[in-house]
């Protein structure tokens, strides 16, 4: 079966201090482009799947390098829309050993969560598409975005496509006088493939389980159309030392991947959004024990590739699963 994706959320530009330099003692960044479910679209192409990426950028030459940016690794670009405005930034310190990473958002007012997305043509859209994928990001930016996640997620369901949401709280993002617990669920009962940990099921469904496989049971009783949820285990040891494993749960099976000890982290930004793409990736191709194996390599090599957005290919992340090529100076 060819598989096509659709994606939703806002890209914003990143300024990363240089040389581990923190902000105080910075004046030089390295920008690069990065969102959420932009980077999942972005790895799935890099793994051969045709996607399709809905977002709204200044109309000003920062938003057409953005463009550009996006095009470059073959995505599609239909329903990237151009309004006057400006464009949302954040600002990453990196840590080294025990000193913590830090990050600064300055995304108040930007154009896409201005943007009322009133002249999309869902037809044209969902023409061909087998899966949809949103974020808990998107509708914590602002009533439009969060208007506009509803009625993708209503419009996919209605047509019978599978719909996957990692949805990770972000409690700075909700400032537009709704609380997630108005808004989550309502994506919630219609999605089929969840991301997300403990935390992000209280806040997002008031589920105050502390168990992960109980957490999970409750959910699949109060939104039957959720039938996987899958959720990453990292053991932070410093800044550039990390443990990370990835669970998958069907209602009756529990399936845990391999745990990767990573001993010099080069980027962490998009490990998440590395083990999403590398999980739906497999879910298309593989069974769950595969799929969610071949998500968290994916999210190992993502922490080895600066930027947002991970450069990998799929015999790579094979690769990784089958504890081949490891390190190796290939010729």
């Amino acid at each position: 079966m060819k598989h096509k994706i659709v994606s939703i959320g806002e890209v914003l530009m990143r300024f990363t201090t240089q040389d581990n330099n923190r902000f105080l003692q910075s004046s030089q960044y390295k920008t690069c482009f990065g969102g959420a479910e932009a980077n999942v679209s972005l790895s799935l192409t890099n793994f051969g799947i045709e996607a399709i990426h809905i977002t709204a950028l200044p109309n000003n030459d920062i938003g057409k390098s953005c463009l550009n940016y996006l095009k470059s690794f073959g995505l599609d670009c239909s329903n990237v829309y151009f309004a006057e405005g400006r464009m949302g930034l954040y600002f990453l310190e990196n840590g080294a050993m025990q000193r913590s990473s830090k990050i600064i958002y300055d995304r108040f007012d930007s154009v896409f969560s201005n943007y009322d997305f009133s002249n999309v043509d869902y037809d044209s859209i969902f023409d061909g598409v087998t899966w949809l994928h949103y974020t808990g990001i998107t509708p914590a930016i602002s009533q439009l975005a969060a208007d506009f996640s509803i009625e993708m997620v209503n419009q996919a369901h209605q047509r019978g496509i599978t719909i996957s949401g990692d949805i990770n709280y972000r409690r700075n993002l909700w400032q537009y006088g709704k609380s997630p617990l108005e808004i989550m669920p309502r994506l919630i009962q219609k999605t089929n493939l969840l991301v997300g940990g403990n935390e992000d099921f209280k806040n997002s469904l008031n589920i105050l389980e502390t168990d992960f496989e109980t957490a999970c049971k409750t959910i699949f009783e109060k939104y039957p159309t959720v039938k996987k949820i899958a959720n990453t285990n990292r053991e932070v040891q410093s800044s550039t030392q990390n443990v990370l494993s990835g669970l998958l749960f069907d209602g009756q099976n529990l399936h845990q991947s391999k745990s990767y000890e990573m001993n010099a982290i080069v980027d962490r930004i998009g490990g998440g959004d590395a083990f999403m793409a590398g999980l739906i990736y497999g879910l298309m191709h593989k069974n769950d024990a595969d799929a969610v194996e071949f998500g968290v390599a994916a999210s190992v090599l993502k922490h080895s590739v600066l930027g947002d957005a991970n450069w990998c290919s799929v015999e790579e992340v094979e690769q990784l699963v089958r504890d081949e090529n490891i390190g190796k100076l290939l010729r």
